[in-house]
């Protein structure tokens, strides 16, 4: 069985950087619908449709994109990132067992 799927900004996956995309995609369009109305082209009342096509087509990229190569939050899986790891101890030779 395989593990559920955990969105991890870390994670450098196909589905993870669609994800991390879309903020990003809907400001962009948000602005372009804008500078058109500016520009005198249509107003913004007549484009908005526009923004639901991007967020849509980023909505099925993010769930339908590959998930190889995935790594899984670490507080998702209750394990320590490998940073937050302390070292061995070390063996003292002056300590008597």
């Amino acid at each position: 069985m395989s593990q559920p799927y955990f969105k991890n900004r870390d994670c450098r996956c196909q589905r993870c950087r669609a994800r991390g995309l879309t903020g990003a995609a809907i400001l962009i369009t948000l602005g372009i619908l804008f500078l058109i109305q500016t520009w005198g082209g249509p107003d913004f009342g007549m484009t908005w449709p526009v923004l639901l096509i991007v967020i849509g087509i980023f909505s099925y990229v993010s769930h339908v994109a590959s998930i190889e190569g995935h790594i899984q939050p670490y507080a998702i899986l209750g394990n320590t990132p490998p940073s937050a790891v302390p070292p061995p101890p070390q063996s003292n030779p002056e300590v008597k067992q």
